[in-house]
């Protein structure tokens, strides 16, 4: 293999922080074990001295020639709005560069670099040429984002990179927390992050030095007694301020005897800050020692000086000082948390880095027991011996191997497991969807999804909201208004539409229309955002014209009669959106059901399933979330998640529980997580609460407070009814917050696994209910073995890198192979033909009946009841009306009158005849097809019958209907 290294992280401020040291013992490792491999390395230009350094340094290990470098924009180091368009620049100039050194692999040694300075790292703009490895040290400005990431101009440049991360083939973790973490926040599949681990530099070895050596040491770094050290830097997360205080809780005679020497570059402000924080806890002058920098041949005399090497960090990416430490012979205790005990090693050199009396206690027990000390010398001796850069090197080229071995297999099973073809430009997609703070889970899923597709997509944002705020999104994706997408929807190659059934996607139904796309149906049903856009002004009819379209007209009959609440419970009103799709994408089978029910057998043949995505979070603090709620051990919650509504069996949720013991037991609490639906449901919900005082609505929640809900509940209740073909999301986030879950058989959720949901029947009685919770309460082990079950199915089904994939492979197959595709396909073609003489004006004519004949039909098989010469035979109307009332099974019935030698559609004479003229639909040619039927009204109305036929139209006689399941016409 050829593999290029990016070695910024040796050029500019990481250069003698852990980071650049890593970075460069790591590579000379690698040219170690370099073997048949090709090592190359790339520099940045911008650091000249940097750049001859590295040159005068790494020329004993490898050609000069295999040193290149590239030149970008200057100033990309300010991270502003006004200068996204340098930095962008530098991102694609730097990648295309790269890409010219025609590497099988680049590994980026530092991925965050360039904040404050002219580095240029990232992973977005690749053309398939190589794949792209990262190291990953750790991810902890995005664990700590309230402390780290409060600029958002520094939050837009970290989230930046977390796309780059999402983006590379391979991470790189420096420790198995690291992989872990890297997992667990960026939803990455296993096999994407290997641990590498760490090593230290041959210089920290135990070493003896000459009494005069010591003596001078100490003198300059004011070290005048023995001494307990820590190094690492002075930063939030690493704890001095605890490890000063924990030290000030030692007994007097033993800070008499010790000083505490905290070893590290120190600004100004900080040295004062830490001072003054000494003398608040009455430390004479002198008991702390801040020594600022010190240079590494004086950092390996002072741990082997030390007494004791204290690491009290809140969290780490691995720990390198203890390791140092460790390996120089000193006894090492440190945090109980993050990659600090794979470091150490050992359970009884650990203490609770958030509290000062543990930490205090831990240095108490070392500086006062030697037996203990010596132990822990010769533990950590050994313990050192575990970590190597030749190992580190040995496993990252393992890992460059395979990542090249699966993209040279993929190339030769199938292109499409590739983003595109080798020096392609990435594909530019418009994601059309609502995006927080709009309150739907169709926003809320759409912040997971949008960085699994980013992967194989340059993605534009498509919204028709004033305002997005979701960081992600913010920092990797330009927002357009839905106005502008329709002014420039040429500019993309890929379009994604999000439908729903609620307003927020009510400005999608003529997008799709002027600009077909990929179509996600997250809701069949659609009647709702219709009954929405209807309700605006500009769109009075939208409802009744997209009924008809769907259903015909006997489902305006029924809204006539039934009402409008009734139609949008009873029609999915979504035909018009499934025929300008360019392709479908579902969450479940039951919606393709509800197609095929709906529109005929085989409607949704070229639909694509794919499960919802569902990210597991990290581990669960479950006893500060439930501390948080004043929940204690003895108290059992049950929750259900989301609107309240009839939809979600909320009333017979609270039945249940009433009608059961749960009620009465004071360690019980029943809570529904949502905001309540205004209206008759959800005020009879809240009368019948009305004394339940372990029962409650908490309205509107935060997105915090929700996970808040789900980490602290016992289990969840989450049911359904009146199902319009959607998924619950809240199902899948009570799975995924490891809650053991009851649902009810009913629409998409009865497809759930039996092992992985308490399932109860469709239409289940209270009493089936209330047992079901009180088994998830009374026993455990049928809990657990759910929760585990569940955590199983989540991995392998919804996992956000699997779901994103399988996006990627049908939005492409959809571009290829679809339909619509096919059909742009053939006109393209028809356009491409040459001839001498040129298609006349009927030529043209003629091949578009010809296309709309042979085009697949859409929808149910029309029945046209030809009402030529019947308007004014009141008989023919009252037959009529009766068909329209009660059509032909598997039937659409559309009157027609014959207009010349054509058909056309009879709309303005049957809206009349139903009541419906505000409607004013015109009567177009009719659109018939292959299996579609007719019969006259009048049946002395003559019908070009051989013509229908060679149509293949089947012509019946009104006698016929009754047979084929029509009502009694009269």
């Amino acid at each position: 293999m050829r593999i290029v290294i990016d070695l910024q992280a040796c050029q500019g401020s990481s250069t003698n922080r852990g980071i650049g040291r890593y970075s460069m013992a790591l590579l000379q490792g690698m040219l170690r074990q370099a073997g048949g491999h090709e090592l190359h390395v790339a520099v940045n230009h911008h650091f000249p001295d940097a750049v001859a350094n590295l040159r005068q340094r790494l020329g004993q290990f490898m050609p000069q020639s295999q040193i290149s470098g590239y030149t970008l924009p200057a100033q990309i180091w300010e991270h502003q709005p006004l200068n996204h368009w340098r930095l962008r620049a530098a991102e694609q100039l730097r990648e295309h560069y790269l890409a010219s050194l025609k590497p099988d692999v680049v590994h980026m040694s530092s991925l965050f670099e360039g904040l404050g300075e002219d580095a240029s790292t990232s992973a977005l703009h690749s053309r398939n040429n190589f794949d792209t490895a990262v190291t990953l040290y750790d991810l902890i400005p995005l664990i700590r984002k309230e402390t780290y990431l409060t600029d958002p101009n520094v939050a837009n440049w970290y989230y930046r990179k977390l796309q780059s991360l999402k983006n590379a083939e391979l991470l790189l973790a420096i420790s198995g927390y690291s992989r872990r973490e890297a997992l667990d926040a960026l939803q990455l599949p296993p096999q994407q992050v290997v641990n590498i681990s760490s090593a230290v530099d041959t210089i920290f070895v135990p070493r003896g030095m000459s009494a005069e050596a010591e003596l001078a040491l100490r003198q300059r770094f004011g070290l005048t007694r023995p001494f307990i050290m820590y190094t690492g830097g002075i930063d939030y997360r690493k704890n001095i301020e605890g490890l000063i205080e924990a030290y000030a809780q030692l007994p007097a005679a033993l800070r008499q005897q010790y000083q505490l020497a905290v070893v590290c570059s120190i600004r100004q402000e900080d040295k004062l800050r830490l001072l003054a924080l000494a003398d608040k806890f009455n430390l004479p002058q002198g008991d702390v020692v801040l020594t600022g920098f010190v240079s590494d041949d004086d950092l390996v005399s002072l741990y082997n000086l030390t007494a004791l090497f204290v690491f009290p960090s809140l969290q780490e990416g691995f720990g390198l000082p203890a390791l140092e430490a460790m390996s120089c012979g000193v006894p090492v205790i440190g945090s109980n948390n993050s990659s600090i005990p794979e470091v150490i090693g050992r359970a009884d050199a650990l203490f609770d880095p958030n509290k000062v009396a543990d930490i205090s206690a831990k240095m108490h027990q070392v500086l006062t027991t030697p037996a203990f000390a010596d132990d822990l010398r010769a533990h950590g001796l050994e313990q050192a011996k575990l970590f190597s850069w030749d190992a580190s090197a040995k496993t990252t080229l393992a890992a460059f191997e395979q990542v090249h071995d699966q993209r040279r297999q993929a190339r030769r099973t199938s292109v499409a497991l590739a983003p595109q073809a080798p020096g392609a430009r990435r594909p530019r997609l418009a994601y059309v969807s609502p995006l927080p703070p709009e309150r739907t889970g169709v926003a809320d899923q759409s912040i997971e999804l949008l960085p699994e597709l980013a992967r194989y997509y340059d993605i534009e944002v498509v919204v028709n909201q004033t305002e997005v705020k979701e960081r992600w999104v913010e920092a990797n994706f330009p927002v357009r208004s839905s106005e502008w997408f329709d002014a420039n929807a040429d500019r993309y190659d890929r379009v994604l539409y999000h439908f729903g059934n609620s307003g927020f996607h009510a400005h999608m139904f003529e997008l799709v229309k002027r600009h077909p796309g990929v179509v996600v149906l997250h809701d069949f049903y659609l009647s709702g955002a219709v009954h929405y856009l209807s309700s605006l002004n500009r769109e009075a009819n939208a409802y009744g014209r997209m009924l008809y379209q769907s259903h015909g007209y006997g489902a305006l009959l029924h809204e006539q009669a039934e009402g409008r609440e009734a139609s949008y419970y009873q029609y999915p009103c979504n035909l018009p959106v499934l025929d300008h799709a360019a392709g479908i994408i579902v969450h479940s089978s039951y919606s393709k059901q509800l197609a095929n029910r709906w529109y005929g057998p085989g409607k949704s043949d070229d639909w694509r399933y794919i499960p919802l995505l569902r990210a597991l979070p990290g581990p669960l603090d479950r006893a500060a979330a439930r501390a948080a709620l004043g929940l204690t051990d003895k108290d059992f919650l049950v929750c259900s998640f989301g609107l309240i509504a009839i939809t979600k069996c909320n009333e017979k949720i609270l039945e249940a529980w009433i009608n059961s013991e749960l009620a009465g037991d004071a360690n019980c609490r029943l809570v529904f997580v949502g905001e309540n639906h205004v209206g008759p449901f959800g005020n009879a919900l809240s009368a019948r609460m009305a004394g339940q005082r372990n029962v409650q609505i908490t309205g509107f929640v935060s997105m915090e407070l929700f996970r808040t809900y789900l980490a602290a509940a016992d289990c969840a209740v989450q049911l359904r009814s009146r199902s319009r073909g959607e998924t619950s999301g809240t199902i899948l986030d009570s799975l995924a917050y490891r809650l053991p879950t009851i649902i009810n058989a009913h629409g998409s959720a009865a497809e759930m696994p039996d092992h992985v949901v308490l399932k109860l029947r469709d239409e289940f009685s209270d009493d089936e209910l209330s047992a079901a919770i009180l088994r998830l309460r009374d026993q455990p082990a049928l809990a657990t073995q759910l929760v585990d079950n569940a955590v199983e199915y989540m991995q392998r089904v919804h996992h956000p890198a699997a779901v994103g994939a399988a996006y990627h492979e049908a939005i492409e197959q959809f571009a290829r192979h679809s339909p619509r595709a096919q059909y742009e396909l053939l006109v393209r073609g028809l356009g491409d033909i040459s001839t001498a003489a040129g298609p006349s004006e009927q030529d043209w004519v003629d091949v578009a009946g010809a296309l709309v004949a042979n085009a697949p039909a859409t929808g149910l098989p029309q029945m046209l009841v030809d009402v030529s010469g019947t308007q004014d035979d009141a008989a023919a109307r009252a037959q009529l009306l009766a068909l329209l009332q009660t059509p032909p099974a598997g039937y659409r019935v559309e009157p027609v009158q014959r207009v010349d030698d054509s058909y056309q559609y009879a709309r303005r004479s049957t809206l009349a005849l139903i009541g419906r003229g505000d409607l004013a639909m015109d009567d177009a040619v009719a659109d018939i097809k292959r299996g579609d039927s007719i019969v006259a009204l009048d049946p002395q109305a003559p019908a070009p019958a051989l013509w229908l036929r060679n149509r293949g139209v089947t012509v019946l006689a009104l006698a016929d209907l009754p047979a084929m399941g029509a009502a009694d016409v009269r």
